[in-house]
């Protein structure tokens, strides 16, 4: 049963309903398009020039993929800027949990037109899985001075705002009432604090991580410019504290932080209150 308002039941083509990813994903292939086309928010079609109700665009290139495989209780979705050698705009990747939850694994949404930073490879050019496999300084250091947090290969579009209640309509049209995430970085935890997420696991992490660098804590005193990634300031922002962590300011590696978001339940969850807002 749904529980937003003016929401129901998801149902394929026969009237029968969904509950799942697995059961939609035994559906036809145009039918499972149709289904997972409304987690497309309208202005990703704007920028990807997509009419209503197609993954193509006017010149009838095909420009976002949909990967559902019969039998599995998942689906990718990707779209492009152009079908080949284009900017990868959006990626999508969820996933049904065995305990009926809506599982967002990853979420890139990425501006085409903005210049692109090669922080997602080492100085050979070789993919480095989020940095856990080598880092490319030179990149890092022009995307922190572009205004960009870890990780991030382009500037966003702004779509996450108006792609989340797309998402958490479609969760609770498969009458699930929770999604659960990995953020992969401090930021990304911050920002789903702001969409109502609370934590699984990790509160108490990101309540002493926002602890240590106020003024005498542990991360504070290690921002003494021995890097440009650990300059005195940085402990205000939430850019600044990201970059630092990400440079191995902690003492330990950033991990499994595990956060949720009930459907129509916002969280208030806010553990980094003083922070300072970012410069454009």
């Amino acid at each position: 049963m749904a529980l937003l308002p003016d929401n129901s039941q998801l149902l394929d083509a026969a009237g029968q309903p969904l509950s799942s990813l697995q059961a939609i994903n035994r559906l036809d292939e145009p039918e499972k398009e149709r289904i997972y086309s409304c987690l497309l928010p309208q202005r990703l079609r704007e920028v990807l020039g997509l009419p209503a109700n197609s993954l193509s665009n006017s010149a009838g290139e095909r420009l976002v993929t949909i990967i559902a495989p019969n039998g599995l209780p998942l689906v990718r979705i990707e779209a492009r800027s152009k079908p080949v050698g284009g900017v990868t705009v959006f990626f999508l990747e969820l996933s049904d949990t065995q305990f009926h939850q809506m599982e967002l694994s990853f979420c890139i949404i990425r501006d085409p037109a903005s210049p692109h930073y090669a922080v997602d490879v080492d100085e050979r050019g070789i993919n480095n899985w989020f940095a856990s496999h080598g880092r490319n300084i030179p990149e890092e250091l022009r995307a922190m001075r572009a205004g960009l947090f870890p990780n991030q290969t382009h500037h966003g579009l702004q779509l996450f705002a108006t792609f989340f209640p797309l998402l958490e309509r479609f969760t609770d049209a498969l009458g699930m009432q929770m999604i659960v995430a990995e953020p992969l970085s401090y930021d990304n935890a911050i920002r789903y604090e702001k969409y109502g997420f609370d934590y699984l696991r990790g509160k108490q992490l990101m309540l002493e991580i926002d602890r240590e660098f106020q003024t005498g804590g542990r991360y504070y005193s290690r921002l003494d410019g021995s890097s440009p990634f650990r300059m005195p300031g940085q402990e205000r922002t939430v850019s600044g504290r990201s970059w630092a962590i990400h440079d191995g300011i902690m003492d330990k590696p950033w991990d499994e932080v595990q956060i949720y978001r009930m459907i129509g339940v916002h969280a208030g969850i806010n553990t980094f209150p003083g922070r300072e807002e970012e410069k454009k």
